[in-house]
């Protein structure tokens, strides 16, 4: 099987530049697939696919939540933490035009636009992370310690069943 090249994107750009230490890993791209597909095809546990979630607050100014797969976001409680009234989702073209990147290959690395970052805090806990590396169908995998030097997220607690 011939090995398929990395692609080279504003995320993988911006990792090298940072000289993180990561691995790759393309798999079949779904739609609206999401975390299950990825997991299921790279043979990992969902809870350490992490998801790059682009929301809004009620001001229409743009955030990035990183959340385990397994798992949703409460907008309420982000929107308590953060002070603001609400959190919603972007829509698909709002989070690509904030974003660069395309709904189901979005990475929080090389981003078009600098956005406030938020980790839900279990995610640091992990031994392995694997992240979106900024295309369908491609992930990176990296210690979590490598994402908190480089993102400087601020750690939340938002993560719901």
């Amino acid at each position: 099987m011939a090995k398929e090249k990395t692609p080279i994107t504003p995320a993988v750009r911006q990792l090298r530049a940072e000289k993180v230490e990561f691995t790759d890993h393309l798999y079949a791209y779904e739609e609206k697939g999401g975390t299950a597909v990825s997991a299921r095809e790279l043979g990992v546990d969902e809870h350490c696919v992490i998801k790059t979630l682009i929301m809004e607050d009620e001001a229409k100014k743009p955030l990035i939540i990183l959340m385990h797969g397994d798992l949703q976001v409460s907008t309420k409680e982000l929107a308590r933490i953060i002070g603001v009234k609400q959190i919603a989702p972007c829509t698909p073209e709002t989070a690509q035009k904030h974003s660069g990147y395309q709904v189901g290959g979005t990475s929080p690395f090389g981003t078009r636009r600098q956005m406030p970052v938020y980790l839900e805090e279990t995610v640091a806990g992990l031994e392995k992370i694997y992240i979106n590396g900024g295309k369908r169908g491609y992930l990176v995998a990296m210690a979590p310690a490598e994402l908190v030097r480089v993102l400087k997220p601020v750690p939340v607690h938002v993560g719901i069943h």
